[in-house]
């Protein structure tokens, strides 16, 4: 039995080690364990007096031994390294009257292989008082040692990387959601976004049902959090507000059968600040049918949005006097040209004295003078009519739905603002010279724009005579 055992059988003698330990004892010894880390030769020591008296042939086969006595006369290359530091475990197993022990070590093969090996060794009846026999087994556990090695820095790589994402990467449960949407199905609904309509109630109990089952490190700086504990614990205040949207048309994708999504959504910092985010949601493979495992990632993108929007700001307005550009105010002229509101009411304007301004004061106190009449118009004006800088002195107000009293309502307006204006600010006045033309629906609005020219030329003609202002310079 002994030698046909499938597992590596050591029978040893122990008397040695039990002398060894007898006589520690009279010396005062009582911690052993301090005792052997005191010093390593005293490990050696309790190692060199163990003594093999016979092993088996699964033992010759695992360590690569040709024969018992080779093994026997080469136990140092089997016995080293890390195998003496968890030798300790069973010694002191041994001190304290332990009479069996089980251990997991290393041990090496005659051809320099590592063994990772299970260990149970039992002092033989009869054999108590000396330590005299000791029978010990090996099981060899490499492959399970190796596979497990495999598995935890599997496990760690998986981690570092949801860890150190550059982007916040979310862990849910959305089963519960499964649940609700299954429910709402077997109510014979068909029709689910006319049901979010009428109940839109059912879109918040699903934000109530998410189960958030882990986040990385760039979600707690994204979101301004110290910890996990508080994210979670403040989670209310970062799904609110627009996410309601959002997370409505999420629900419909689910309802669809979309189970990888993407879209822009709103959240919101613990700060409070808004953050535009790009949202990628998808439910993992092996979570298919209950929506158990979802991974989200989210990317903020709220400084691209400030971009697009001061871009497409400055597509839209002068920069100087923050009123629209000459581009969008004829997108406008042609939109009402097609659409109207009709009446479409124009008011053309020139800023007075801008060249002697530019020559007598330089470029800089032009520009104040038009910031000036920005900021008139804009009090002036207001939506749906559209004020405009169309060039560098040049102005226009259009007016829909209005008529030419309510056009010469607007041009008192802006008389009584600049009078104010030129009050607040000393010194150079701004002056400007407007004309008016009303345009009916069937009428050329080019054909009003160019009337409210002319009457705007001819008020600038009068304002130059009234001031004997040569009128051979150029029109400033």
């Amino acid at each position: 039995m002994f030698e046909l055992a499938p597992v590596s059988l050591w029978l040893e003698d122990y008397s040695a080690l039990r002398q060894l330990f007898t006589r520690w004892r009279a010396e005062g010894v009582s911690d052993i364990r301090a005792h052997l880390t005191g010093d390593p030769e005293r490990l050696g020591a309790c190692s060199a007096a163990l003594k093999v008296l016979r092993v088996n042939q699964r033992t010759l086969v695992l360590f690569a031994a040709p024969d018992q006595a080779t093994l026997i006369d080469r136990l140092d290359e089997v016995f080293r390294g890390d195998m003496h530091a968890r030798l300790i475990d069973e010694l002191a197993a041994l001190w304290h009257g332990a009479l069996e022990f089980s251990n997991r070590t290393v041990n090496y093969t005659l051809d320099g292989r590592r063994l990772d090996v299970q260990i149970h060794a039992r002092i033989l009846p009869g054999h108590e008082e000396h330590w005299g026999r000791v029978l010990v087994s090996l099981e060899d556990v490499t492959a399970e040692v190796q596979g497990a090695e495999r598995l935890r820095r599997s496990e760690r790589y998986a981690r570092d990387l949801f860890e150190h994402s550059p982007v916040s990467l979310w862990v849910e449960d959305f089963s519960h959601i499964r649940h609700l949407l299954d429910e709402v199905r077997a109510q014979g609904i068909r029709d689910f976004a006319t049901f979010l309509k009428v109940h839109p109630e059912f879109v918040t109990r699903c934000l109530q049902e998410i189960r958030v089952i882990d986040v990385n490190r760039q979600t707690l700086a994204m979101f301004g959090a110290a910890d996990k504990a508080e994210l979670l614990g403040r989670i209310n205040q970062i799904f609110r507000g627009e996410m309601r949207e959002s997370f409505a048309e999420q629900l419909q994708d689910l309802w669809d059968g979309k189970l990888v999504q993407q879209r822009e959504v709103v959240n919101y910092a613990l700060s409070g600040d808004l953050l535009n985010i790009h949202m990628q949601f998808a439910v993992l493979d092996s979570h298919a049918q209950d929506w158990g495992l979802v991974l989200i990632s989210l990317v903020d993108i709220t400084a691209r949005k400030k971009a697009e929007s001061y871009l497409e700001y400055l597509g839209k307005h002068d920069v100087l006097t923050q009123l629209r550009n000459r581009a969008y105010y004829m997108e406008e002229l042609n939109r009402l040209a097609r659409k109207g509101p009709w009446p479409v009411a124009i008011l053309a304007m020139d800023m007075n004295g801008l060249k002697e301004a530019n020559d007598e004061h330089g470029h800089g106190a032009g520009d104040a003078m038009l910031r000036r009449v920005g900021e008139v118009l804009a009090k002036a004006v207001d939506a749906p009519a559209c004020a405009a800088r169309i060039g560098g002195d040049e102005f226009m107000v259009l007016l829909p739905a209005t008529d030419e009293r309510g056009a010469l309502a607007v041009q008192e307006r802006i008389l009584s603002l600049l009078e104010l204006n030129n009050q607040f600010y000393p010194g150079q006045a701004v002056g400007l010279s407007m004309g008016i033309a009303c345009c009916q629906e069937g009428e050329s609005i080019e054909a009003a724009v160019h009337r409210a020219d002319q009457a705007m030329y001819a008020e600038k003609a009068r304002y130059y005579q009234e001031r004997e202002i040569d009128r051979r310079h150029p029109r400033c």
